[in-house]
């Protein structure tokens, strides 16, 4: 029985279009050509982070992350960059009675930027906040720290075949895909996915039937 859903954070309940921008904007290059790039690096399962280095060799994600602060153009995340489904989503799960959280690979400033919008969920987190990532076992034990009833009883959905849908599912989780955003679409029927994955979703509302207690 689940009585716990997690969920990652970029293309599960963001939408990363604006942010995938600003980084083209500010490494000089077209957003299509990032964009481009970006995708040749996710269907070769590499890290996303990698599709910087073609067009900056020795590029600093984390350096030139703190230069867009000070600039004033760093890390935003507003009610618009949420999926539609979100809201309401979580807040239908709640009304089931389970406990939602929110746990993904992101900055500890976006940890603040995202409890600003008050989201309907019982925790939120970020690796940031933690200093572990996915995929990670490391990362996962602080997941089944945060819900009530350990990983067997906790379905993690994200968007992420090896990040999310693998790495759940070997710390013990139940996992989830969601089919939105380039990673979703591209490995929502692939093998390890069909192997791991209790569900393959198209939308949040999908889920409170497909948990309910």
């Amino acid at each position: 029985m689940v009585t716990a859903v997690v969920f990652d954070v970029g293309e599960t309940l963001l939408d990363d279009s604006r942010e995938w921008g600003a980084w083209a904007d500010w490494v000089g290059v077209p957003r299509h050509t990032f964009s481009t790039v970006l995708g040749a690096v996710t269907a070769a399962g590499r890290d996303n982070a990698e599709t910087f280095q073609y067009f900056k060799p020795g590029f600093d994600l984390a350096h030139e992350r703190q230069l867009r602060e000070e600039a004033g153009l760093g890390e935003r995340i507003e009610d618009s960059d949420l999926y539609p489904d979100v809201r309401p989503g979580l807040a239908a799960l709640r009304e089931r009675g389970l406990w939602v959280g929110v746990a993904g690979n992101q900055t500890a400033r976006a940890a603040v930027l995202l409890r600003e919008l008050g989201l309907p969920v019982d925790a939120l987190a970020t690796s940031g906040e933690w200093g572990v990532a996915k995929p990670t076992l490391e990362f996962f034990a602080r997941v089944a720290e945060m819900v009530p009833d350990g990983p067997a009883q906790t379905l993690y959905v994200g968007d992420h075949r090896d990040n999310d849908v693998v790495a759940a599912k070997a710390a013990g989780f139940k996992a989830a895909l969601i089919k939105r955003g380039p990673w979703g679409y591209l490995w929502a029927d692939d093998p390890l996915v069909r192997r791991d994955a209790d569900w393959v979703i198209d939308s949040l509302f999908d889920l409170p039937d497909l948990v309910r207690p």
